[in-house]
C-alpha cells in the first residue's frame, strides 16, 4: 500500500473501515474486516505531529474511525490516541494564536476542515460531544472572524496567504479567501453552527457566525434558486468586488451545496429563518439545474454525485424533504451509473459512494456509526 495509507481517512484504511463498521453494526457483515483494517492503521507508529496530522491524516484519522465501531477491543488504543490528539490540538492552537498576536496573515490549512483546526474541532465534537478543547477551538474561530488590515485594505480574519492549490501564481500574490466547506470558511461556519445547535457555546459565538454569514452575503450572486457563491477570490477581486460570472461545479467540497448547507445550519442555529430559506433555495437550484449538474463528472463524496446526494439528504432533514426527494432519487442513478471507481477510499472512492448509496431516503442521519460527522453536513 502507498505510504500513509494506514492512517489516511481520505483514501486509506480509516475511511474504508467506516464502511465495514457501518455494515458490522447493521448486522449485515462480521467484524473481521474491521479488525484487519484496525491492524493496518496501527501497524506502524501513529503520527500526531502538528505539521502533518489533521482530521484526515494521522492520529485524528485513526481515532475518528475506531470510536465509530463502539467495540471494546479498541478502548486502550483510543485512550492513548486521545492523549496524543489533545497535545496536537493544543500545539496547533498555540501556533495559531501566536501568529495572530504577531499580526501575520495565516494559511487556510491553519483553520480549514481538511487540514486545519476546524477539522480537529469536528473530530472532538464527534468523539466527545462537548470537550474543553472543542471550546478552545470555537474560541479560536471566534477570534478568526476579527477583520485584519493589509495595507489600505480591510479583509476578513480568515484571509489566507498564497494560492488555493499551493502553486505560485501572480493572481494569488496577495493571498485568497476560499468559500468552500473543505478548504474555506464554510467549514468553520458549519462547525460553529453545529456546536451551537448542540448547546456548546463560547463567548462571541453568535457574533462570529453572523460575521461569516454577512461576508458570504456580500458575495452571494443571483436570487432564489439561481443563487450561488464563488469558490475562491483573490486580493484584486476582493478590492474590486468582482468574481466568477457563473456558478461552478456543485459539490460538497467547494461548491454551492456545501456553502449553502453551512448557511442553512447557521440560520437554524441563530434563529435566522430567512437565511436558512435563502440557503435552501440555493441548494434546490443547483440540484435541479442541468447546466450546473453537467459539471459533475464522478461519483465520489468530495466533488461528485455521492457528496451532492448526501448533502441534499442532510439538508432535507432540516425541512427540505419534499423539495429534494425527487432530485435526490435521480442523482442516486448517476452515482450508480458511474460504476465502481478504482480507488477504494472514502472521499473519492468506493467506500464513501457505497455508504451514501446504502443510506435510506428518509433524510435521517447515519444512525449507527455517524460516519459523516467529518463532512460537517449534519
Amino acid at each position: 500500500m502507498p505510504a500513509g495509507w494506514g492512517q489516511s481517512l481520505a483514501d486509506g484504511a480509516p475511511g474504508i473501515a467506516l464502511l465495514h463498521i457501518e455494515r458490522a453494526r447493521a448486522g449485515v457483515a462480521g467484524w473481521e474486516p474491521v479488525h484487519r483494517l484496525a491492524t493496518a492503521m496501527t501497524r506502524e507508529p501513529v503520527h500526531a505531529h502538528p505539521d502533518v496530522s489533521n482530521l484526515f491524516r494521522g492520529a485524528p484519522a485513526v481515532a475518528y474511525a475506531l470510536p465509530a465501531a463502539a467495540h471494546p477491543a479498541y478502548r486502550t488504543a483510543l485512550a492513548t490516541l486521545d492523549r496524543s490528539i489533545a497535545t496536537l490540538v493544543q500545539l496547533r492552537l498555540h501556533t495559531a494564536h501566536r501568529r495572530m498576536d504577531d499580526g501575520h496573515t495565516g494559511q487556510a490549512r491553519e483553520y480549514d476542515l481538511i487540514n486545519g483546526i476546524g477539522g480537529l474541532g469536528a473530530y472532538l465534537m464527534h468523539r466527545h460531544h462537548d470537550h474543553w478543547l472543542l471550546r478552545e477551538i470555537l474560541a479560536y474561530l471566534v477570534r478568526l472572524t476579527e477583520p485584519i488590515r493589509i495595507g489600505a485594505q480591510t479583509l476578513p480574519g480568515w484571509w489566507a496567504t498564497g494560492s488555493p492549490d499551493r502553486r505560485q501564481s501572480p493572481r494569488w500574490a496577495g493571498g485568497h479567501a476560499n468559500f468552500g466547506m473543505a478548504h474555506g470558511i464554510s467549514g468553520p461556519l458549519a462547525l460553529l453552527a453545529a456546536a451551537m445547535r448542540r448547546g456548546v457555546i463560547v463567548g462571541g459565538h453568535e457574533d462570529a457566525i453572523r460575521t461569516i454569514c454577512a461576508w458570504l452575503d456580500q458575495w452571494r450572486a443571483g436570487q432564489g434558486q439561481q443563487t450561488w457563491w464563488p469558490e475562491v477570490i483573490s486580493r484584486d477581486e476582493a478590492r474590486t468586488h468582482t468574481a466568477a460570472r457563473r456558478p461552478h461545479r456543485p459539490s460538497w467540497c467547494y461548491g454551492t451545496p456545501g456553502i449553502a448547507r453551512a448557511q442553512q445550519i447557521a440560520g437554524i442555529a441563530v434563529g435566522d429563518t430567512r437565511r436558512a430559506q435563502v440557503a435552501e433555495q440555493a441548494l434546490i437550484g443547483c440540484l435541479t439545474d442541468d447546466r450546473q449538474l453537467a459539471h459533475v463528472t464522478d461519483a465520489g463524496l468530495c466533488h461528485g454525485w455521492a457528496g451532492l446526494v448526501h448533502t441534499a439528504r442532510r439538508a432535507a432533514a432540516d425541512g427540505l424533504a419534499t423539495a429534494v426527494t425527487a432530485a435526490t432519487r435521480q442523482m442516486r442513478h448517476h452515482v450508480r451509473d458511474h460504476g465502481r471507481p478504482a480507488d477504494d477510499g472514502f472521499l473519492v472512492g468506493a467506500a464513501g459512494i457505497v455508504l451514501v448509496d446504502a443510506a435510506s431516503d428518509t433524510a435521517a442521519p447515519p444512525a449507527r456509526s455517524g460516519w459523516d460527522a467529518c463532512l460537517l453536513v449534519g
